[in-house]
């Protein structure tokens, strides 16, 4: 294929193939189970080849033709929460991707009390237990945790000290350069209270810490003490390694964002203005918020039978 002239059959040709060829075997075992991409993953990819082509569009190499093809007009009749259509509906129409896998939108995953309590009691390192339990007490992105400083953690009562005015024990999550590739997605800095059981989950980390030399001046909060090379930053690729075995002992899915959606969730059911749980979880838009509303079984029978109960009065008054 010329990559400079793919064509709509080709690039529906090397879309399906994503998906049908197996993926390279990390095993070493013969038989060891064939493994294939999901159609999420083929249309990240595909996105990917398109911005490439238009890329190369720009800089002369592709045709204009060929760029036309990749994305046609649509008008959309139904706009997503916070969506600002414009005074006269002109933002209504844009330009969609042509060559794409129709995929259902996922439901967002979260960690109910009892669950989440058995993640963190089959953490064996206190390094492990306190990165669980900040993710759930304070809702941050994994990429904020394994951004963060030593500096950032003021767990005493009164940081006044640190030139902090902020009250209580809290952490500051603030974007930065990171050399492990972390990075925090919201631009705008913020603190985050947190709870005496995390200063004290924090304080075992640091005696475990301590015992390794390797890690002594490093700043980064995250390092490496149980595997070479020792001291390092901890990465995404190590975190998701330590999940990934949680959630084998644990045997259901474990995955660092369903920390972030447990606190938001929790937060939310247990009545805390929606203002604040925005500024918590270093949301801008409002409308941010909506996906992390979980209704529970529970919460659905309950708001039938109090319908049911309130026209029985009715009938009966």
């Amino acid at each position: 294929m010329d990559w400079k002239k793919p064509g709509l059959p080709g690039l529906a040709r090397f879309l399906h193939r994503l998906v049908d060829e197996p993926l390279p075997s990390r095993a070493q075992k013969k038989r060891a189970k064939e493994r294939y991409r999901d159609k999420k993953t083929a249309n990240q990819i595909m996105t990917t080849v398109c911005q490439f082509l238009r890329f190369g569009g720009q800089q002369g190499w592709v045709e204009a033709e060929t760029i036309n093809q990749l994305s046609e007009q649509k008008h959309m009749a139904y706009l997503p929460p916070g969506f600002d259509p414009g005074e006269d509906g002109q933002f209504r129409t844009i330009r969609a991707k042509v060559i794409k896998f129709e995929v259902a939108v996922e439901g967002y995953e979260w960690l109910n009390p009892e669950q989440f309590a058995q993640i963190l009691g089959l953490t064996r390192r206190a390094r492990d237990r306190f990165l669980v339990a900040l993710l759930a007490g304070t809702g941050m992105r994994i990429g904020e945790a394994l951004g963060l400083r030593r500096e950032d953690m003021h767990l005493l009562s009164n940081s006044a000290g640190l030139g902090c005015q902020v009250a209580g024990p809290h952490v500051h999550v603030r974007r930065r350069v990171n050399s492990n590739g972390a990075l925090a997605k919201a631009r705008m800095p913020r603190s985050i209270p947190v709870t005496n059981e995390l200063v004290t989950f924090y304080a075992d980390y640091v005696f475990e810490r301590d015992q390794v030399p390797e890690a002594a001046d490093v700043d980064m909060v995250f390092v490496n003490l149980f595997r070479a090379p020792l001291g390092r930053a901890m990465t995404y690729h190590n975190a998701k390694d330590l999940f990934d075995r949680l959630a084998k002992r644990a045997g259901f899915p474990a995955r660092p964002h369903m920390l972030r959606h447990t606190a938001a969730t929790t937060w939310i059911r247990s009545k805390t203005p929606r203002d604040v749980v925005q500024n918590l979880m270093g949301h801008v838009s409002a409308s941010s918020m909506e996906p992390y509303v979980h209704a529970t079984d529970a919460d659905k029978r309950e708001a039938v039978e109090r319908v049911a109960a309130l026209r029985k009065a009715q009938v009966q008054g």
